[in-house]
């Protein structure tokens, strides 16, 4: 704790000079224990931690950035608009699950949400100049040219999905082509002949990806209608696909918010589900279950994606190669629907 003076007043906030007078050793030494230093002695480091406890010593981020290089702070990059951001389950939940992810580390969240168009130079010339330690990219749209800038840097990186044009750098993901091949095979297992698919956007590789899982699973190009993952935009790509095909009795939807649209088309057109067409989302967020009825649906491994995506990351900051990218598993959650 801080002591007192005289007059009872607080003293300054302890220094390395006073950690170093209460622990008996040199400040340099003090100072390579707070900067995680690997030249310190067990004996000098535990009276140099014991003195730090005592006086409640807190390192001046500002001083100790000039000499380690870093910032302390990490940013996640959402490549959408910020209504956006927060009105996509699927968004907010992944966000959620990288601040928990980072809770246990030092470091810092900035979250940065910029959609594509003139702020994306600002960004990207904050990103490079030395304000973060790392960079975490979602949601990406197309050839996005931060992701070629950021790849062509010395900037720690990682993406949570493929870019949609090979680069050096780690990628975490979950399997959506095997992930909407099963929710397609399920339909088909269920005696579903005529199935529809509500599909991602096409400068996506979350949209990409489902798509052709979907036509793996039907050995053909099947029955598209196009969303951009939001509930209304499943609404009237239903409504698009009854007008087409009036008797289609499945339909696999890329997104729980496009399948929660679609069920309200269906109800409107007087469809029941699953008696009539039964219907599959992706992503298992928490709508899937407030759905009347509730939705079967491919679900998406958050926690696990955000872990190894800070994983990735901190690996990088530490001067680690930049570890393999991470694909995993999502299975099938079986519910009313279908």
């Amino acid at each position: 704790m801080n002591s007192t003076n005289q007059g009872g007043e607080a003293s300054a906030s302890p220094t390395l000079e006073t950690v170093a007078a209460v622990a008996g050793v040199s400040r340099a030494t003090v100072s390579r224990v707070v900067n995680g230093g690997s030249r310190v002695s067990p004996e000098a480091r535990a009276a140099v931690e014991a003195a730090i406890a005592e006086l409640g010593y807190s390192p001046n981020r500002a001083a100790r950035s000039l000499v380690t290089r870093r910032t302390g702070s990490v940013a996640l990059v959402v490549s959408e608009a910020e209504a956006r951001v927060f009105s996509d389950p699927m968004l907010a939940g992944i966000t959620r699950a990288i601040g928990q992810a980072l809770a246990d580390t030092d470091l810092q969240l900035v979250l940065m949400m910029v959609p594509p168009g003139p702020g994306r130079q600002r960004l990207t010339n904050y990103l490079l100049g030395g304000h973060v330690d790392g960079v975490m990219l979602m949601s990406l749209h197309g050839d996005d040219p931060l992701v070629k800038e950021l790849s062509d840097s010395p900037l720690p990186v990682v993406l949570m999905g493929r870019p949609m044009s090979p680069l050096p750098i780690p990628h975490v993901d979950s399997d959506s082509v095997a992930g909407a091949r099963q929710a397609t095979e399920h339909l088909r297992g269920l005696g579903r002949t005529r199935i529809a698919t509500i599909a991602g956007p096409t400068d996506m590789c979350a949209g990409v990806d489902r798509l052709l899982g979907y036509r793996e699973a039907l050995d053909g190009p099947g029955l598209v209608a196009y969303g951009d993952f939001s509930m209304a935009s499943g609404e009237a790509a239903m409504a698009e696909l009854l007008r087409r095909e009036p008797d289609l009795d499945g339909v696999f939807a890329a997104s729980d918010l496009m399948a929660a649209g679609a069920l309200r088309a269906l109800r409107a057109a007087g469809k029941r589900v699953p008696e009539d067409v039964a219907v599959v989302g992706y992503d298992d967020l928490d709508v899937a279950e407030l759905t009347e009825p509730p939705l079967t649906t491919v679900h998406q491994p958050l926690p696990a994606m955000a872990r190894a995506m800070v994983a990735s990351l901190l690996a990088q900051i530490s001067g680690d190669p930049a570890p393999e990218s991470v694909v995993l598993p999502n299975p099938l959650v079986v519910r009313a629907s279908a």
